[in-house]
C-alpha cells in the first residue's frame, strides 16, 4: 500500500476515523467511518473489509473501470471465480466495499454509535478482492507425516473460506495426496453430491454453516469415518463442539489456538496448547501448555519425548519392583506376621552383593564392623536401595528407532507397569497348561518357572504389539545397550 500510496500514516491522520465496527468471527466484516480530506466534500466515507461472501452480499453496485455499474449476476458469476481461483491457491481473500454517507443525514460531527449501527450497512459499493498469501512453516508437513506415522489424527479447524482451507491442507498433508472429498468424487463422476455415498470419501471439508445444522450423531458419523476432516468458516461455539465430538469417541484431545474464542475450545481439551509469541492472555491462562515458538512441528517433538520417557519409566519400575519385591517381601513378614527369615542379613547381602557390587561395600562393611544391632533396619533400607543404580541407567536410554511409529497407547488398558499383571496372568496360565510333575525326573530347583527369578523374568516378556512394523535395526548405530 505506500509503494501505491506513499505515507499510510500521514493519509490516516488526514482522514480522521470517527466510529469503528472491530471485526468477530460473527459478522465477519470490519467497519470504520472516516472524516475525509476533500474539503469540497463534507460527507462521511464508510470503509469495509472482511470474508468476500459476507462483502458481496451487502453490496449493490460494483466500481470498475473508473465508474459505478449495477452489481448483476454476471458480475456476481465473475466474483466468485476470482475467489475459487484465489482461494484454490492457498491464499487468504480479503473483500473491501465503500459508501460515502449522505451530509444532509449524517454531517459533520454526528455521534456514530458502533455498538448498536445507525447509520447503513447494506446497499454498499463493491470495490474488489485482495489475496494474501500465509505460507505455513517449512517443518509442518513432516510434523503432520510423522503424527499420522504416530496414529495421531490431525484435523484442521479454521474460519478460512473451505476453498482456502482445502488448498492449505492439501499443502501440508492433513490432505494426502489421492484421497478425494464428496465434492471431488462428484466433480469426477459427473454426478450432483447428494448421490455420493459420504463413506466413499476418506478426506471431507465441513462448511461451519452445514456444521450448525449437524446433529451429535451426525458430527460422531463424520469424526469416526473420514481420516482426514477440515472444518472451515468455523465459529467459537463449534470448535468447542468439535472437541466434545473428538471426546465421545473416547479420544484424548490437543487444541491449538492462541485468539481469545479459542478459550473455551482450549478448556475443554484434554490438553490446551497456547501460542508463545502469537497468543493472547486469555488463551495461555486457559491452556495447559504454552508453545514459545508458536510452531506446530513442537508439539510433534513433544509427543516423542512422552513416549521415551513412558518407555523408560516403564522399563526402571518393572526392574526396581521385580528385583526389590521378592527380596522385601520376607523381610517385611517377619516383621509384621513373626515369620522365620528365610533367608538370613547376611546370605541376602551376599546376594546382592554378587549383583549389584557397588551399591553393597558400604552396607557389608558397616554389618562387619561389629555394628550389628540395627542390621535387619540396615537391610530393609539397603533393600529399597538395592538396583538403584542399573534401573537409573535404564531412564537414559535413548529412544526406539520406530518410537514415532507406534500406535498411541490405550490409557484404560495400558498400564505403565504391566509386568504385574502379565505375572500373574502367565502364572495362572502356565500353571492350568503344565503337565504333572515327574517325582522320578523333575526336582524342585527346575520345576520352578523361571519368571520367579527377576532378572530372568525380563527375558520372558511378551512381544509388544509392533515388534513387526518396526524398521531393521542398524548394525552400526543401535547397540545392545544404548550409550547416552
Amino acid at each position: 500500500m505506500e509503494l501505491a500510496l506513499g505515507d499510510i500514516l500521514s493519509i490516516r491522520k488526514r482522514n480522521k476515523k470517527v466510529c469503528e465496527i472491530p471485526f468477530n468471527s460473527t459478522n465477519k466484516y470490519q467497519v470504520s467511518i472516516h472524516e475525509t480530506e476533500d474539503p469540497n466534500d463534507p460527507r462521511h466515507l464508510m470503509v469495509m473489509k472482511g470474508a468476500p461472501e459476507r462483502i458481496l452480499d451487502r453490496c449493490s453496485t460494483i466500481f470498475i473501470g473508473g465508474k459505478e455499474k449495477v452489481l448483476d449476476e454476471e458480475m456476481k458469476e465473475a466474483f466468485n471465480n476470482a475467489y475459487l481461483e484465489l482461494g484454490g491457491l492457498g491464499e487468504r481473500v480479503l473483500g473491501f466495499c465503500d459508501f460515502l454517507l449522505p451530509s444532509d443525514k449524517f454531517p459533520l460531527g454526528f455521534k456514530f454509535d458502533g455498538d448498536d449501527p445507525n447509520f447503513p450497512l447494506t446497499g454498499l459499493r463493491f470495490v474488489g478482492l485482495m489475496s494474501m498469501i500465509d505460507p505455513p512453516r517449512a517443518a509442518v508437513p513432516d510434523a503432520v507425516a510423522k503424527c499420522r506415522s504416530a496414529g495421531i489424527k490431525v484435523i484442521m479447524v479454521t474460519g478460512d473460506h473451505p476453498i482456502t482451507a482445502k488448498a492449505i491442507a492439501k499443502s501440508v498433508g492433513i490432505i494426502s495426496e489421492g484421497n478425494e472429498t464428496i465434492e471431488d468424487i462428484a466433480q469426477r463422476l459427473n454426478i450432483p453430491v447428494a448421490e455420493v455415498n459420504p463413506r466413499e470419501a476418506k478426506a471431507a471439508v465441513v462448511h461451519g454453516g452445514e456444521l450448525r445444522d449437524l446433529s451429535g450423531d451426525q458430527l460422531d458419523e463424520i469424526l469416526r469415518y473420514h481420516t482426514e476432516i477440515v472444518f472451515a468458516r468455523t465459529s467459537p461455539q463449534q470448535k468447542l463442539i468439535i472437541v466434545e465430538g473428538c471426546q465421545r469417541m473416547g479420544a484424548i484431545v490437543a487444541v491449538t489456538g492462541d485468539g481469545v474464542n479459542d478459550s473455551p475450545a482450549l478448556k475443554k481439551a484434554d490438553i490446551g496448547v497456547a501460542m508463545g509469541i502469537a497468543g493472547s492472555d486469555v488463551s495461555k491462562q486457559a491452556a495447559d501448555m504454552i508453545l514459545l515458538d508458536d510452531n506446530f512441528a513442537s508439539i510433534v517433538t513433544g509427543v516423542e519425548e512422552g513416549r521415551l520417557i513412558f518407555d523408560n519409566l516403564k522399563k526402571s519400575i518393572a526392574y526396581t519392583l521385580t528385583s526389590n519385591i521378592p527380596e522385601i517381601s520376607p523381610f517385611l513378614a517377619f516383621i509384621l506376621c513373626d515369620i522365620p527369615l528365610p533367608l538370613g542379613t547376611v546370605t541376602i547381602l551376599c546376594i546382592d552383593l554378587g549383583t549389584d557390587m557397588y551399591n553393597q561395600l558400604f552396607v557389608v562393611g558397616v554389618f562387619f564392623s561389629g555394628r550389628g544391632g540395627g542390621t535387619l533396619v540396615l537391610t530393609i533400607v539397603q533393600l529399597l536401595c538395592d538396583h538403584q543404580v542399573p534401573a537409573i541407567s535404564l531412564a537414559y536410554e535413548e529412544a526406539e528407532s520406530d518410537i514415532m511409529k507406534r500406535r498411541p497407547r490405550n490409557p484404560f488398558k495400558d498400564n505403565l507397569v504391566p509386568a504385574i499383571s502379565l505375572a500373574y496372568e502367565e502364572a495362572e496360565t502356565d500353571i492350568m497348561q503344565q503337565s504333572p510333575r515327574n517325582p522320578l525326573t523333575e526336582s524342585l530347583v527346575n520345576a520352578s518357572p523361571p519368571q520367579n527369578v527377576p532378572a530372568i523374568s525380563l527375558a520372558y516378556e511378551e512381544a509388544e504389539s509392533d515388534i513387526m512394523k518396526r524398521q531393521p535395526r542398524n548394525p552400526f548405530t543401535d547397540k545392545l545397550v544404548n550409550e547416552r
